[in-house]
Parts: C-alpha cells; sequence; structure tokens
C-alpha cells in the first residue's frame, strides 16, 4: 500500500473526481520525463473507450478481479452490467474514488500480495498497460502462477500491453539500447509518477511484443487465445488456462 505522500497517482485521480483537475508527470530513470494522457482517462465511459478495450471487455465471463483499477471505469461498467467485480490498487486514494462512483467491493492491496484470500475469480482484468505492472520477465512468471491459483478452471486474463517496439520516437529507442547495454530488456522501463508534492517510488514496467508475450507464457499454465489490436502498439492479450 502505498504511503499518502507516495500516492500521487491517487491524489491525482482524487483531485479530478472533486475538482476536475489534475495531472501525472511520468519520470523514468534515464531523466526523460513527460506528462501522461491524465486522470481524465480513469474516468472515461465505455463509449469513449478505445476500440480494442470495448472489443476486449467483451470476453470477461463469471466473476472479475480488477487489477490496477484506478478511478473504476471497468468495475463501474461491469458492475452495472450485473457482473460481480472486485476493484484492487495499491492507491488508497484511487480505491476511495472507487468506493465514492459506487464499485461495491475494492481492495487496497499491491499486486504481489494477492491471494487466495481474495476469494476465486473467473476473469482478471488488466486494462490500461496493467499487464505491465507485473514488472519483469521473473516477477511476471511468478505472478502468472499466482493467477493461476486464484482462478477457476476456465479462468481468464485481459491482459493490457503496449508493444515498444512500435515506435519512432528518438528518446525511446535510445532507452531500448540503453536498456540492452545494462543487461535488461528493451521494453522494461524503471519510472515513478509525480503530481505536486506527491512521488511514487521507482518501480518497473514491463512492455512486450506479442512474440515476447508468448514466450513469456511458456511453461506458465495460461496461453494466448486472441490478440486484440489497438493504435500506438496497444494490444490486449486474452490468455486462458491451458
Amino acid at each position: 500500500m502505498l504511503k499518502d505522500e507516495q500516492d500521487a497517482f491517487g491524489h491525482a485521480i482524487w483531485d479530478y473526481y472533486h475538482y476536475r483537475k489534475g495531472f501525472e508527470i511520468v519520470e523514468r530513470d534515464d531523466g526523460f520525463f513527460d506528462v501522461s494522457s491524465g486522470p481524465t482517462t480513469y474516468f472515461r465511459e465505455y463509449i469513449h473507450w478505445d476500440e480494442y478495450e470495448r472489443k476486449s471487455i467483451d470476453y470477461v465471463r463469471g466473476n472479475v478481479l480488477d487489477i490496477g483499477s484506478g478511478a473504476g471505469r471497468a468495475a463501474l461498467f461491469l458492475q452495472r452490467g450485473g457482473v460481480d467485480v472486485t476493484c484492487l490498487d495499491n492507491s488508497p486514494l484511487a480505491i476511495e474514488v472507487c468506493k465514492l462512483r459506487g464499485v461495491r467491493k475494492t481492495e487496497v492491496l499491491p499486486l504481489t500480495k494477492i491471494s487466495s484470500k481474495l476469494g476465486t475469480f473467473d476473469t482478471i482484468v488488466m486494462f490500461g498497460n496493467n499487464f505491465g505492472l507485473c514488472g519483469n520477465h521473473k516477477r511476471a512468471e511468478w505472478l502468472l502462477k499466482k493467477f493461476h491459483s486464484i482462478t477457476s478452471e476456465s479462468g481468464r486474463i485481459i491482459a493490457a500491453t503496449r508493444d515498444p517496439y512500435k515506435t519512432m520516437v528518438p528518446e525511446h529507442l535510445w532507452y531500448h539500447e540503453f536498456n540492452k547495454k545494462r543487461g535488461r530488456p528493451a521494453g522494461q522501463l524503471r519510472i515513478r509518477i509525480r503530481y505536486q508534492k506527491y512521488v511514487t517510488p521507482w518501480f518497473d514496467l514491463l512492455f512486450l511484443s506479442q512474440e515476447e508475450m508468448e514466450d513469456l507464457l511458456d511453461g506458465s499454465g495460461w496461453f494466448v487465445r486472441k490478440f486484440i489490436d489497438g493504435e500506438g502498439g496497444m494490444y490486449t492479450a486474452i490468455l486462458e488456462k491451458k
């Protein structure tokens, strides 16, 4: 769980919910920084979602664990459709906003603390690049085993991420080479989020090509049923148990 001074993400969401203002600065460990699309993204209604997300949500079945739920946009959409869904985030303020917006089931918990105590789920939703929260290959393999243990026999993961190689931005291409020189995968980012005086700890975000995704799943007990492509390298992998 993030401490209040670390909860830049949550404070941005809180301010957007209450005052319709807020932003996020994404800082990378090579000194590069940018302003993200901001908390408005986390409040989008279904009609304003990207097309690949609208197609992806159709693969939800049974009860759902929404990992990295933000302001609860996916959970609220599913809940309105009668789906039993639990929001999970390590940001206390983000979860508080989920509650204020009407999400009935919530948990403030880091991704690595997921266990069978949460229950058994038929679908895990990881929208908004959230499969990248697995961080690195070793931790992703470990988490995939955890996900296997908390899902039903027909378990499914809706894993949204980005192909890091679909870019022509010089700073990103340089970072790929920077990563390779220090023995890291090209698409493994080390970042932190800033908002006003709040700063998250540094964390890794793992971006994968579709081929790398399939390689990662080898021996995990999961396979790709379908890839759903978005724009700018974004895509969703619909994962199912073997």
